[in-house]
């Protein structure tokens, strides 16, 4: 496969500044002579503490979210600014968390996408089905749905700063994980998908993450599809014993 496996952190909202510190220097020691591309998300409380610790390894330092504006009268938001100014490479954007308990819509994720991008920053791009419109049938449509409105104005030029991250919602922190079968047939659906939109050759070149309870006993079982180029890790990124096997799965 010509793609890089990328394997991403999200510690969602854990850990404090002195953990988030010990367990960044744990990852930079022992995936220093890892293979593939590599990065953690922390909470924006300790982007900066990691930002120092992560500075010149191979582990890109990345947001779990950011603004649909630059600036201005947001209470409790963060700007593209504030995350380049911290040294942030890469945000992700449009997580199930986010737009179903925090309900942002396709064309709220497609306006920080397109900022993002303005800005230099590298995007994860999450999409995923519910498990009721899995069980309706739905799952296609849903990923289509949500990865034509997530990209909808990007220009072929900025395809290669975007990451698609399939996270079927049915399985991010259940411990239930949708079968390497099942999820290369979506990825690969997603990979048609940016076909239509940007032709053959650029879909060929995308990367597709999975997300969704992955760990060190399912991670080379997924990995080996064809269509699956890498892990969006929730839980398992928490501990550098249980990220690691992830990351250096090979």
């Amino acid at each position: 496969m010509s793609r890089t496996y990328y394997i991403a952190g999200n510690w969602k909202m854990h850990k404090t500044r002195s953990e988030a510190a010990e367990l960044a220097k744990a990852l930079v020691a022992q995936l220093k002579d890892g293979k593939h591309k590599y990065l953690v998300a922390p909470t924006f409380t300790s982007i900066e503490t990691v930002a120092a610790i992560v500075k010149g390894s191979n582990i890109r330092l990345g947001a779990q979210n950011m603004a649909a504006e630059e600036q201005g009268a947001h209470t409790g938001e963060v700007s593209v600014l504030q995350l380049k100014d911290l040294g942030v490479q890469t945000v992700i954007l449009g997580h199930s968390e986010r737009r179903h308990v925090y309900k942002e819509d396709d064309a709220l994720i497609n306006k920080k996408v397109k900022l993002a991008l303005q800005h230099g920053l590298e995007v994860i791009l999450c999409v995923g089905e519910l498990l009721s419109e899995r069980e309706a049938g739905k799952a296609e449509a849903v990923c289509e749905t949500q990865t034509v409105k997530g990209l909808e104005g990007v220009a072929a030029k900025d395809l290669p700063s975007i990451v698609i991250a399939y996270e079927p919602v049915w399985a991010i922190g259940t411990g239930k994980t949708a079968t390497p079968e099942d999820a290369d047939a979506i990825h690969a659906y997603i990979r048609k998908v940016v076909g239509k939109l940007y032709g053959e050759a650029e879909a060929q070149k995308i990367i597709i993450q999975y997300g969704g309870s992955v760990k060190a006993d399912n991670a080379a079982l997924l990995m080996a599809k064809e269509n699956i180029d890498g892990a969006l890790v929730g839980g398992a990124a928490l501990k550098a014993d249980s990220f690691v096997p992830i990351a250096k799965f090979s």
